[in-house]
């Protein structure tokens, strides 16, 4: 895929964040995509739903659906903002290979770990920077509880 085609999955992306936002939730969103097309699209829904794992990407999966081992495989899956070790696993766990994260500045996950067994790329946009750093200024225990943090 082509850097602008990147971005314009990486907008759907952005939407689902603007979504969980509007619902009052935490604005993270990922997108799904398997030969060009959009097959699961997803946002932070924590807040929304009172739940310990609807994460963006986690949402996503769920609304994929059931796929087989060799349609993940096929996908790349996009986040606003870099995947969380949860999250991380799952995409590790269904051998997506590519992962292309809107931005890493204001939480980076297992990065590192993630490396090794898939290709990412950090689009590193200024709306997803800003997006979340507005948030987290706003609502910084809704943040930290989200994260896993403890406020000390």
């Amino acid at each position: 895929m082509t850097g602008k085609d990147h971005l314009r999955f990486m907008k759907a992306a952005i939407k689902e964040a603007r979504k969980g936002l509007e619902e009052g939730g935490i604005p993270i969103g990922a997108v799904l995509v398997k030969g060009g097309k959009v097959i699961g699209r997803g946002h932070n829904r924590r807040v929304q739903k009172k739940s310990a794992i609807l994460h963006a990407e986690m949402d996503c999966l769920e609304n994929a659906g059931r796929l087989k081992a060799k349609d993940y495989e096929k996908c790349v899956i996009y986040s606003t903002l870099s995947p969380c070790d949860m999250c991380s696993g799952a995409i590790l766990l269904y051998k997506i290979p590519a992962v292309v994260i809107g931005e890493n500045s204001t939480f980076k996950g297992p990065e590192n770990y993630l490396k090794k067994r898939v290709r990412l790329i950090n689009l590193d946009l200024e709306e997803c920077k800003d997006l979340m750093a507005a948030f987290i200024k706003e609502k910084p225990e809704l943040w930290n509880e989200d994260i896993g943090e403890s406020e000390e």
